[in-house]
């Protein structure tokens, strides 16, 4: 499974000591704000063994469940997971971050703006749409034109920035909480390279039971596999090879060979 959603391992990419901690810290990040949330899937593994284009490490999130309806509660916490290995090393390395994350904040971003244009759910924009339909052929892709005047544009980008940066403040101040056990799990993941659930039960940390909203939630298609892969962004081709792969790992009909697909990071 985990050549289908991750890639070939790439034993010639030699990480530095400094490098394998960074990684481990951002992908235990991840690791650690997915088994606190309730609107995020289970880990069931952490690796820092680089595998495909880019990829320096992963987590694997496996849900219970299939799923086709996903509420706002559901969609903030998963840009909190994604914000997880940012406010990781941000925490750990006193604040200087690396380009580790540039697909993390890629996805968030667009799930921030699905959020705001397509699904209603800003107070201050209102229960509309500025987002034109997807495109038929190209379901994966997201619109880049907004039908809104130039004043309604600077409150999207207000609302977008105000959601990601509401998730990195969440996924902060459960790390800080959290801190003895990302720090354990920080040392044991460079010596083992990969670790599951079973073998760090901090990773299975019970969750918070969240109530529901009573409106009706908006429709979003649930894959059947998260993965969360950290990427080295200095090189541009590296990233653009990646996204397309993700994009690819979206598109439904890639599923039906597929068991697990491509999410994230």
């Amino acid at each position: 499974m985990e050549r289908i959603v991750a890639g070939l391992e790439k034993k010639s990419r030699v990480l530095t000591v400094e490098e394998r901690s960074r990684v481990a810290y951002h992908e235990l990040g991840h690791a650690l704000i997915a088994s606190t949330l309730p609107g995020a899937d289970p880990v069931h593994k952490v690796s820092i063994i680089p595998r495909g284009v880019g990829a320096l490490g992963y987590t694997i999130q496996r849900p219970t469940e299939d799923r086709f309806l996903l509420v706002e509660a559901d969609l903030r916490d998963r840009i909190a997971v994604l914000m997880g290995g940012r406010a990781a090393a941000s925490l750990v390395f006193s604040g200087e971050v690396s380009t580790g994350a540039a697909d993390d904040l890629q996805r968030a971003t667009e799930i921030a703006v699905e959020m705001v244009t397509r699904y209603g759910m800003d107070k201050l924009l209102g229960q509309r749409t500025y987002a034109p339909p997807p495109q038929q052929f190209l379901p994966g892709v997201p619109s880049r034109h907004f039908e809104a005047a130039e004043e309604t544009m600077r409150e999207i980008d207000v609302a977008v920035r105000d959601i990601v940066a509401d998730a990195f403040d969440r996924a902060s101040a459960i790390l800080k909480v959290r801190r003895a056990d990302l720090d354990t799990g920080a040392k044991l993941l460079p010596a083992q390279e990969t670790i599951t659930a079973d073998e760090f039960p901090a990773l299975r940390v019970a969750k918070g039971e969240r109530p529901r909203p009573s409106a009706h939630p908006h429709r979003l298609q649930q894959n059947r596999c998260i993965l969360t892969l950290s990427e080295d962004a200095l090189d541009t081709d590296i990233v653009a090879s990646c996204r397309v792969s993700y994009r690819s790992g979206v598109n439904p009909e890639a599923e039906i060979s597929c068991v697990s697909t491509l999410v994230a990071i």
